[in-house]
């Protein structure tokens, strides 16, 4: 047998049959996700709720239910930007086939991502993710009697070199310039600016605040501290988990400036609204957090939050002097002691465990593999829109985990092509109980008699 040899630029067929096309493999994971959506009635829910941002008359647009399917490609197949998704989606035949379209159509445009997302408001997105944790909820993945809170930051689409005075509206270099003239500092050239700039860098003077710059790109945007030590334009993202199922019932976006403290009481109702949303009788009892979340007024509200309070779990800092209530109500004093007595027992320390590997997991899936750490979208709405789907499509994988056996598409390159397979053929095993005279083991439990497994090619 020779070599092939591959062949070089040759004249495209005019006219293609169908059923001379070659026929490629379906992707086991992606119709799973098709009939577990076609299940619940997804398609049919999303567009009679998507129907009023839409025109009565016109051309037909890309259904929303393509629209929201190509957002969790997005994150099955760590794709962070909507060109990406768009060629993804183009190029791959299984997904066309996730999409419902033929070989002969068109997958949508990034462009058009963009219109569908400037048209339907924030409240279509909550909406989704409601109906995903509905169906989570329908799976019994959902208890949310303990949840665990963290937060992150994630990369703004701006760049620091970009930002501006709020009062003067000069950029770095005009505001260095201008330091300089008033220390007598002669620049002649870009070269003189960066060495004095890093002078003022060793001196302890290059210092950056949001209250005097802004990003003229992304005003809500705000100059952080990254995971990495960097200092970069972000935003905050915060994590609302089950620690029993590890389901996400609450991503929230906010501004990175603001403290965790802050924004836990708002996180927490937003939690409890979703969870009242898809339909459970669950309120949130016990909520687990670092010592970052640890502030008197914080702990006090959460002790008033819903019908029974919720208790808190939050570790105390370490202070170099004793704490003084003088200027404090009794609530606040009471609440911080209480908060300090169940986080010093074992249960309490137990729940930090498991906060710390459940919560730290869901951010690696949504903003490492999910590839959700960077954003090219700018503002505070369209990034809560993303992260929405982004905490939807990880509840999703956690139900397909439960009934396929896996929960990324990317599993079934590894070793967990064995798991989907036992799924896929389970219908070939065959055990048989006969709990008859001497088949029962030493520890009183009827022997299973197990016909020989055959695995599908």
């Amino acid at each position: 047998m020779s070599v092939g040899r591959r062949a070089g630029e040759r004249q495209q067929e005019f006219w293609v049959a169908t059923q001379d096309m070659s026929a490629v493999p379906r992707h086991a994971f992606y119709d799973e996700l098709n009939r577990l959506l076609a299940d619940a009635g997804f398609d049919e829910w999303v567009e009679k709720f998507c129907e009023p941002y839409y025109a009565q008359g016109g051309r037909p647009s890309i259904p929303p239910g393509v629209y929201f399917r190509m957002l969790l490609i997005g994150y099955f197949e760590g794709i962070d930007s909507q060109r990406g998704i768009a060629w993804r989606c183009a190029d791959s035949r299984s997904l066309r086939r996730f999409l419902g379209y033929a070989e002969t159509e068109e997958t949508p445009d990034h462009s058009s991502l963009t219109k569908i997302r400037q048209r339907l408001p924030l409240e279509v997105f909550n909406e989704v993710f409601g109906f995903v944790l509905e169906m989570v909820d329908e799976q019994g993945l959902l208890k949310a009697k303990t949840v665990g809170v963290d937060a992150t930051t994630l990369e703004a689409n701006a760049a620091m070199k970009s930002i501006v005075r709020k009062d003067s509206g000069d950029d770095w270099e005009e505001y260095l310039k201008g330091l300089a003239a008033e220390e007598g500092v002669e620049i002649k050239d870009k070269a003189d600016l960066i060495r004095y700039d890093k002078q003022r860098k060793k001196q302890g003077k290059k210092t950056v605040s949001n209250k005097d710059w802004e990003s003229p790109a992304d005003e809500d945007a705000r100059i952080a501290r990254m995971k990495d030590g960097r200092t970069h334009l972000a935003y905050k993202a915060e994590h609302v988990v089950d620690l029993e199922t590890e389901v996400i019932v609450a991503a929230e976006i906010y501004h990175a400036d603001q403290g965790d403290a802050a924004t836990l009481i708002e996180s927490l109702e937003t939690a409890q609204e979703n969870l009242n949303q898809a339909g459970t009788c669950r309120n949130i009892e016990k909520v687990v957090a670092d010592k970052g979340y640890h502030k008197a007024e914080t702990i006090a509200e959460c002790d008033e939050l819903g019908c029974f309070g919720v208790k808190t779990y939050i570790p105390e800092p370490e202070r170099p002097t004793q704490r003084r209530w003088t200027d404090k109500p009794e609530s606040h004093k009471r609440a911080v002691y209480e908060n300090r007595r169940r986080t010093r027992r074992g249960y309490g320390k137990r729940l930090q465990r498991r906060r710390s590997e459940v919560v730290e997991r869901s951010f690696a899936h949504t903003c490492e593999t999910g590839a959700a750490r960077r954003s090219w979208l700018r503002g505070l709405d369209n990034l809560q829109k993303r992260y929405s789907l982004q905490a939807a499509a990880h509840n999703l994988g956690l139900i397909l985990r439960k009934i396929f056996g896996t929960g990324k598409p990317r599993s079934l390159q590894g070793g967990g092509w064995l798991v989907v397979c036992l799924s896929l053929t389970v219908a070939e095993l065959q055990v048989t109980l006969r709990p008859t005279r001497g088949q029962f083991g030493a520890i009183g439990r009827p022997m299973l008699r197990r016909q020989p497994l055959t695995l599908a090619a």
